[in-house]
């Protein structure tokens, strides 16, 4: 789909311009005003098959499916994994520290999951608690459409601190047919027509040695995805007015910020959004977790945010699945996956649940932006009677400005795009709809059936 070097580049999440900011819209009503969404004339009833799978390892039942070493499924309200009795030890040498420690671990290897849709790349995601002291892996393996395999692949070292181990994607990976860019595993060629048709994923669980701690994974997944390549994507028809009273905070005013995560709020988009969507959710860090945050700083929650996303090989706060984990940490559920429209989004704001998007443009493709950027995260919050988005945009001045609307048919095609030229000419990549959903890990009936519409459980 994707070439390895353009689709590496939107990762970055970060403005390529700064700054420049439209003006605020109305503010945000408490209580969201909707309209249930209703067929369109010309909506298809039944919409093609969508070009992405999801699969995911959540219940006790799915625990036990899988190959154990050392590790124990655990029932409860919210199901998960734990390590019972360590495999093994390891010496492991933290490429950002330089110290080497010994851990225990022990290992779940998922069940081969067979993609409905044979895919080009593949995006995990996990949810998990990581108590001083412990970490996770997770790697993945897949089959090719010619029969081979792929290397078992590392799709991330995650912790949910940073004292024991520094989070990590690891780079360099591949095998002469795929590579891992940083959160994302890609064919190298998709026009050969390779494509991965199966894969497996591995936990392997760290602790100190001789302790009894242990990570505790409640959720483990993957979203595997075929976008078409394409320039530009007809709008949908809208079907919904809404709006949720979502939070808001601008990254801007943390501009030289704690510089050592990304150089500062500047390229903190991600991090910023995903803090809105935790606390419009009723999720906050406590005081004793903000302590050190200077006091002087505005929303230093947003501050917390970048330091707990940040993956320091890809030196950003922008590793998509790192920001799912961290949501995840506040006792949510949290999944990266691709959407196939914005009916899509209609489906889940009926249902109070917001999303965030990723996205690249020139300032002239998204009227009232004010910028234009080569990866940009905001949070989608609602609809206006006319059907345009209503988006937290984290890149305004101040809080108050962040609210902003969006021209429906120019922002679907800026989101939902794989292929676009940027300020040069030269043909780049779009993500294909990568959005972001936090979620209670106990959705009520509604919410269950909005997510099953878009493909995810």
């Amino acid at each position: 789909m994707n070439s390895p070097t353009t689709r590496r580049s939107l990762l970055t999440a970060a403005l390529a311009v700064a700054g420049a900011a439209a003006t605020s819209s109305a503010p945000v009503n408490a209580a969201a005003m909707t309209t249930a969404p209703q067929p369109a004339p010309g909506h298809p009833a039944h919409p093609a098959p969508r070009p992405v799978d999801n699969s995911a390892w959540t219940s006790h039942a799915d625990w036990r499916s899988g190959a154990r070493s050392g590790t124990r499924p655990v029932a409860g309200r919210r199901p998960g994994l734990v390590l019972a009795a360590p495999a093994g030890r390891t010496d492991y040498t933290d490429p950002h520290t330089g110290r080497t420690a010994t851990w225990e671990y022990a290992t779940w290897t998922s069940p081969v999951h067979t993609s409905r849709v044979p895919a080009t790349e593949v995006i995990a995601s996990w949810n998990a608690d990581t108590p001083a002291g412990t970490w996770i892996a997770v790697e993945l393996r897949g089959r090719y459409s010619d029969g081979t395999d792929t290397p078992w692949y590392v799709m991330g070292r995650w912790a949910a601190g940073d004292a024991d181990i520094r989070r990590t994607s690891v780079d360099g990976q591949g095998d002469g047919k795929s590579s891992v860019w940083t959160d994302t595993f890609a064919v190298d060629d998709a026009a050969s027509g390779l494509r991965l048709v199966s894969y497996r994923l591995r936990l392997t669980l760290y602790r100190t040695p001789g302790s009894r701690l242990t990570p505790t994974v409640w959720r483990l997944g993957a979203m595997a995805s075929d976008v078409p390549d394409r320039f530009t994507v007809p709008a949908s028809t809208p079907r919904l007015a809404t709006e949720l009273a979502v939070p808001r905070y601008s990254q801007t005013v943390h501009d030289g910020q704690y510089p050592e995560y990304d150089n500062g709020g500047e390229a903190w988009c991600s991090p910023t959004s995903s803090q809105m969507i935790i606390e419009y959710w009723g999720k906050h860090p406590t005081a004793a977790q903000l302590a050190w945050v200077d006091p002087a700083f505005a929303d230093p929650q947003v501050c917390h945010a970048a330091r707990y996303t940040y993956d320091y090989q890809y030196a950003g706060c922008g590793n998509w699945p790192f920001n799912a984990a961290y949501a995840a940490t506040y006792g949510l559920s949290g999944v990266v996956t691709r959407l196939g429209s914005l009916t899509d989004l209609e489906v889940l704001l009926a249902a109070g649940i917001p999303a965030i998007t990723s996205q690249s443009f020139l300032k002239e493709e998204l009227t009232g932006a004010g910028y234009g950027t080569a990866g940009h995260l905001m949070t989608v919050i609602g609809f206006t009677a006319q059907g345009d988005v209503i988006a937290n945009d984290p890149a305004s001045p101040s809080d108050d400005a962040v609210r902003r609307v969006y021209r429906r048919a120019e922002w679907e095609n800026i989101w939902l795009r794989t292929q676009r030229h940027n300020a040069a000419g030269k043909v780049v990549s779009g993500t294909g709809g990568v959005c972001y959903l936090y979620f209670p890990a106990d959705p009520t009936p509604l919410q269950r059936k909005a997510l099953a519409a878009v493909g995810v459980r």
